[in-house]
């Protein structure tokens, strides 16, 4: 299977999880928002890149000392240093917070590589200097603790789940001021391009509802003179 086109990321950076989200509902994906998981800089611009994942199991202490990150195999460290440019790498932290799924230097790292962006269900220490960074970073809550203290890494770019979401590897990623959405990588192309369809809808209801015109016969479109209207509004912007 093809990987995520420079078409389709680019119409996806430009539509919301929120407007994602309808299109994968009316697909009968309901569970593809990742819950519990805030941008640590809601102003940076949208996420989106295809799934590389690490995953978490609970730490057991007697094979998880300090010393693992001697390593060079380390999951984590390899993961830091293997996920491609472009892609977003995806953290199961089983959903625990108590420590830290990654720090500043590591993220710093996907940074430089060229990363898209950064997602975990746990939290990152360094949070404030990360929400600095110009990658998006998506985590529960700042956590101080290194991850060795709660969370042992077992693998890289295996199916996981993260904030309740099933992710694989290749699903695309897309991340805004409100949250992550995933979506399954065979639907990318044609929900994007929906979703470009409906931001231009509802862009146009938004200035139509501001003007003080009613939702009745307008969101959704039931009356003839909204689609009338909204092919003129579309014809004037060159959308």
């Amino acid at each position: 299977m093809a990987g995520l086109s420079e078409e389709t990321r680019a119409r996806l950076r430009t539509v919301s999880t929120a407007t994602l989200c309808t299109a994968l509902y009316k697909r009968g994906l309901r569970n593809q928002f990742i819950q519990d998981v805030h941008p640590l800089n809601a102003n940076l611009p949208t996420m989106v890149g295809e799934a590389y994942t690490l995953r978490y199991i609970p730490a057991r202490e007697d094979l998880n000392p300090i010393s693992v990150f001697q390593d060079r195999a380390h999951p984590q460290r390899k993961a830091v240093e293997e996920c491609p440019p472009g892609a977003v790498l995806v953290i199961d932290s089983r959903k625990d917070a108590r420590a830290a799924s990654a720090g500043g230097i590591l993220v710093s790292r996907l940074m430089t590589r060229g990363v898209a962006g950064v997602v975990t269900d746990g939290g990152f220490r360094d949070s404030p200097e990360i929400a600095r960074l110009s990658i998006p970073a998506y985590h529960n809550r700042p956590s101080a603790p290194t991850n060795l203290t709660h969370h042992q890494a077992l693998d890289i770019n295996v199916p996981i789940g993260c904030g309740d979401v099933p992710v694989w590897p290749g699903d695309v990623v897309v991340g805004d001021g409100e949250g992550v959405v995933v979506v399954p990588a065979h639907l990318a192309d044609e929900i994007a391009a929906e979703a470009v369809e409906m931001t231009a809808f509802e862009d146009f209801v938004t200035e139509e509802v501001l003007k003080g015109r009613s939702i009745l016969g307008l969101y959704p479109a039931t009356e003839e003179r909204t689609k009338t209207d909204f092919a003129a509004w579309r014809a004037a912007r060159g959308r």
